[in-house]
């Protein structure tokens, strides 16, 4: 998968909040990029605190869960920051305060076994009130562990 760090301006200023102010994000050792235009997508290593069954060494659910969500978010506040015309700081912090997780469905798909995880998202749709997000989440060797979807509190 190709990773860009070219990031729309839209994107850019999502991602100046996602990554550099959710200590979560930070925690999770979460590396965003675009693989295409339309997309946006996240990276995290595998390590032993994110190991959920210690006989098997797989990757635990909630962090699957987990990444799946905020690269979902981020995908309808991108789609959110797109429709404004007056962009700057105090306005995409107000329209974050606004953004929240109304709903998500995750099918783990297999064991998350791998060196390194991608996390993609893409918007099916935004409306005044509410964005809906599709997610999918591969390890390493582009084997599907997970896919979601989401809705997202957007106003």
């Amino acid at each position: 998968m190709d990773i860009s760090k070219v990031f729309s301006p839209d994107a850019q200023r999502a991602l100046d909040i996602f990554a550099r102010k959710i200590p979560f994000n930070q925690l999770m050792g979460f590396e965003f990029f675009h693989p295409q235009p339309d997309r946006t997508a996240l990276k995290f290593d595998m390590r032993d605190e994110l190991v959920g069954n210690f006989m098997r060494g797989n990757l635990h659910g909630g962090v699957i869960s987990s990444a799946l969500d905020v690269v979902g978010s981020m995908v309808a506040f991108v789609s959110v920051l797109s429709k404004q015309t007056d962009a700057n700081e105090e306005v995409d912090v107000n329209a974050f305060a606004k953004l929240g997780t109304i709903d998500i469905r995750i099918d783990y798909l297999r064991p998350g076994f791998g060196k390194h995880f991608v996390a993609t998202g893409y918007n099916l749709r935004t409306g005044s009130k509410v964005a809906v997000s599709r997610m999918e989440l591969h390890n390493d060797e582009s084997e599907l562990i997970a896919v979601g979807t989401g809705a997202y509190i957007v106003g």
